[in-house]
């Protein structure tokens, strides 16, 4: 009984649609919204959730293809980061930890939202299933009971998921030009780290969205063509190189040409479903978040995933896409080199996560800090997971491995920890997060509240 009540909520906690259908619900019901507009306002980010969740699927089964034609043709084998693969093999021997994490987690996250400084609400409930999943695999392997690593493991996964959007949160308000959303997905270190190098490197103002294009290019303007240009020319570069015999393994005897451009124009579409649903999911949820601001959590921030900033950023979404790609290839060739496990750039980190970097290095160091800030994440999409191996395989998983920052950098964190001191570090980990979140003066990390976020003192320059 006990595990299929564990079943039902992990179902639905996992769903980020219904979580965010959920949270907007509470809102609308906190402002006493009538009837109607409670049922619209509830429906409208579940259903712009499922929108974006049909676009990504779109974009993965049309990346799957060119992932293959690329290893073929260039002759890359190796480990490919995927967080699916890992937590389907994890699920089978940590199933019911994994689950008791993610609700305490969960309830934790907004228990500290409601009491500490933190005020950000975790939407992005497929992450926080796979951290929870993460925390359970390493935990277990230091040797501490049951109890112990649900009691820390959730503790943990609650203190992230309301710190990690608070972090970066200056950098998040540079991307929405101030709009009350929060970074709520778990590669935030590499987003904000691509910020940070895009101050460094280049100017706000020459921005990827001010591109000047010459008339006659002028449909490039339109995101949709842009995104299907670019990417039929990279199926194509890929057949080419597959070749046609092998093509046909995987297209059914289709022409190579046509299956390559295909492709390309699907993951466009994909694109452009992404981006309606995003639409229709901010339309719904910020006011109804209101609610939850004002009544049941005051100065509550929605934390999102990071397919909800693309409209933010459109053309920068390409050009980090395509930087983190190349800074993978690169990583991959290092790891060769010095003998390391080659990890194989994945498409689909790739896209969403370089994407996103390009969008936060766009919003501090416009063009440049776009293509500096994503070819980085892509190096560290290579080098992070290669490190985390040796901590998963001990546990039977060194086929495979966690792919976006933050799981890459807790799990190295965690097991080293355990490796050098022992239980007791993680212990000291768990504590130093409450701290964290309790004690406001010890760690300097500014947060959002509705109608008080980042200013700069003018004299000094410092954050106020």
């Amino acid at each position: 009984m006990i595990q299929e009540i564990l079943n039902f909520f992990q179902s639905v906690i996992s769903q980020p649609a219904l979580l965010l259908g959920l949270m907007s619900m509470v809102g609308l019901l906190a402002l006493k919204s009538p009837a109607h507009k409670v049922l619209t306002g509830t429906l409208g980010p579940i259903l712009g959730y499922l929108m974006l969740s049909a676009g990504a699927t779109f974009i993965v089964s049309s990346l799957d293809p060119l992932g293959k034609m690329i290893n073929h043709g260039f002759h890359i084998r190796g480990v490919v980061p995927n967080n699916e693969a890992i937590v389907a093999v994890a699920q089978k021997v940590l199933g019911v930890n994994t689950m008791l994490i993610l609700v305490l987690g969960l309830l934790l996250n907004l228990f500290f939202a409601r009491v500490t400084k933190y005020k950000y609400v975790f939407l992005t409930g497929h992450h926080s299933f796979y951290m929870a999943c993460l925390l359970s695999a390493v935990l277990s392997a230091t040797g501490i009971n049951s109890f112990m690593i649900v009691l820390c493991g959730g503790i943990l996964l609650g203190a992230w998921s309301a710190i990690s959007p608070a972090i970066g949160q200056r950098y998040t308000l540079k991307v929405t030009d101030g709009d009350e959303i929060a970074m709520g997905h778990f590669g935030s270190l590499g987003y904000y780290l691509s910020s940070w190098i895009g101050s460094k490197v280049g100017d706000p103002e020459k921005s990827t969205e001010k591109l000047e294009i010459p008339e006659k290019w002028g449909f490039l303007r339109n995101t949709t063509i842009a995104t299907a240009i670019t990417m039929v020319f990279f199926y194509l570069v890929a057949a080419i190189a597959a070749g046609p015999k092998y093509i046909e393994t995987i297209s059914n005897g289709q022409s190579p040409f046509i299956f390559a451009i295909i492709n390309g124009l699907n993951f466009a579409v994909g694109v452009a479903v992404v981006y309606a649903g995003v639409r229709m999911i901010l339309a719904d949820l910020i006011p109804a978040f209101q609610g939850i601001a004002k009544k049941v959590i005051p100065n509550a921030v929605p934390a999102v995933d990071c397919a909800v900033f693309f409209t933010y950023g459109q053309t920068a979404v390409i050009i980090g896409f395509v930087c983190s790609f190349i800074g993978g290839v690169i990583g991959m060739l290092l790891l060769g080199v010095f003998g390391g496990v080659l990890i194989v750039p994945g498409l689909v980190p790739h896209f969403f996560c370089g994407a996103t970097a390009g969008i936060f290095g766009n919003a501090t160091g416009g063009r440049r800090g776009a293509i500096a800030g994503s070819f980085v994440y892509g190096l560290l999409l290579a080098f992070l997971p290669a490190a985390l191996l040796p901590v998963l395989g001990g546990l039977g998983f060194a086929n495979t491995t966690f792919g976006d920052l933050d799981f890459t950098l807790i799990g190295i964190l965690l097991g080293q920890s355990n490796s050098l001191l022992g239980s007791i570090a993680v212990y000291a980990i768990v504590i130093i997060a409450l701290l964290a979140l309790f004690i406001p003066n010890l760690v300097k990390t500014k947060t959002h509240a509705l109608n008080n976020y980042y200013d700069e003192d003018e004299n000094s320059g410092q954050s106020v």
